[in-house]
């Protein structure tokens, strides 16, 4: 494609994630990309780039737009980025993005160019923003980031603009972490140990890893630290009955297997066919032999039947997922105050019902990708008010055991990550003993 053509398919894609607001960018993407096969590797990384980028800026692009009174269109969203976060002049953008003829944008009208001219030269952060615009958070949840920041707030606020590491994990089933190193340095891409996780790498810049012998071979999956970190806190051991209650793709299923050696027996479980069915597929990769799935239905009996029976239950609850910004921008504009209302009670559903799961002397770990209070810190003292038989087992005294030597990333009896103190998403984990 040509430079022009890649600017014009950008403004087609970000229109059709303008066009459907609830639904999450990537899925969209995907299926944006999937209509066009004939994009190339290079060119859809390109375009899928630049829209990631105005995706995670438009809070701010559209601030720009309405300040010279002007609606923010396709069009002008990536006129205002390129002029705004690229640096692109007048005369460029007009010779450049909008050149006319064939695969390329039309010439832009009188009103679209003087709007766009009006951008040049202005800070993409401009210093008459409101607060929430200035912070690239929505008015309504800025509240609940002060709360869990304080004046921290612009420092984390930061962090969460840009995009995310590319952090994996080394599957113990396959080999160490030393072994997945090397396999992956044999193929030029270079990775050091995360400082948190005893499994984990972070990869220098941006590397296909998936294409790589030691992806196919199971040594490595990808999961972001913070989410390994989860499956540490578990300390699901060899013999152990686990089970990994909102399980997904499995991601924490595989981690957990791997503490476990394959001795035990651990039960996936989601909601989701499509979900279970990736992770079957995740699981042989791995060389995972002591996992089943288990899909929940309504009216499931599956949780009496079994009700006091495993060691560990991780409740790896549905969120706003305030905490992987740096991954999924979008979620910035598409999450609505009625979600978080709706999520916290689901979240609470789902975890009266794990509990039962837990035999005496087992525990219960709770976790979410949120920031918010309302998901996290409050769903325990909820719940501990109203189950006495269960206790908060503090970080520190996990944490001790699991990684000797490391400061606990948290304060109190909970784990508390962010991406400017840690480098992780953002993400909260409470570990509860059942006594009786």
């Amino acid at each position: 494609m040509t430079p022009a053509g890649r600017l014009a398919a950008a403004a087609e894609l970000i229109a059709a994630v303008g066009a459907e607001p609830r639904r999450p960018a990537d899925a969209i993407s995907n299926d944006w990309f999937r209509a066009r096969r004939y994009i190339g590797g290079g060119d859809r990384r390109a375009i899928a780039e630049r829209v990631w980028a105005m995706v995670r800026q438009r809070l701010r692009l559209e601030w720009h737009l309405h300040r010279v009174k002007a609606e923010p269109s396709a069009r002008l969203l990536l006129g205002a980025h390129l002029i705004l976060a690229e640096g692109w002049t007048a005369q460029r953008l007009e010779q450049e993005a909008f050149p006319g003829g064939q695969y390329a944008l039309h010439r832009l009208d009188d009103q679209e160019r003087r709007a766009l001219a009006a951008l040049v030269g202005r800070p993409l952060v401009h210093p008459d923003m409101r607060e929430a615009v200035r912070l690239n958070i929505p008015d309504w949840l800025l509240p609940g980031f002060r709360e869990r920041f304080g004046e921290r707030l612009p420092e984390e606020a930061a962090a969460m603009d840009g995009p995310a590491p590319l952090d994996l994990r080394a599957n113990l089933l396959r080999g160490t972490r030393e072994a997945a190193m090397a396999a992956l340095s044999a193929e030029g891409i270079e990775a050091a140990p995360t400082p948190l996780s005893p499994w984990g790498l972070r990869v220098a810049g941006r590397a296909s890893v998936v294409a790589t012998v030691a992806f196919r071979d199971g040594l490595i999956e990808v999961q972001d630290e913070g989410s390994q970190l989860i499956a540490l806190l578990a300390d699901a051991r060899p013999g152990m009955r686990v089970a990994d209650y909102c399980a997904g793709a499995g991601g924490k299923t595989l981690a957990m297997a791997a503490t476990m050696g394959n001795r035990g027996h651990i039960v996936a479980c989601d909601t989701s066919v499509p979900r279970l069915d990736g992770a079957v597929k995740r699981l042989r990769r791995a060389g995972v032999h002591n996992a089943e799935r288990h899909l929940l239905t309504p009216g499931d009996k599956w949780i009496k039947r079994r009700a006091g029976q495993f060691d560990r239950v991780l409740v790896d609850a549905p969120c706003t997922g305030t905490g992987t910004w740096r991954r999924n921008p979008d979620a910035r504009l598409r999450t609505m105050p009625e979600d978080l209302a709706e999520l916290a009670a689901v979240q609470y559903e789902i975890l009266a019902r794990a509990a039962e799961l837990v035999r005496p002397g087992g525990r219960l770990i709770y976790a979410t990708c949120s920031l918010l209070r309302a998901e996290n810190e409050a769903q325990m003292e909820r719940f501990l008010s109203e189950r006495p038989e269960f206790t908060p087992v503090p970080l520190g005294e996990i944490w001790t055991g699991l990684r000797p030597g490391i400061p606990p990333p948290g304060e109190g009896p909970w784990l508390v990550l962010s991406p400017a103190r840690h480098g992780t998403d953002g993400f909260f984990a409470a570990v509860l003993e059942r006594r009786t």
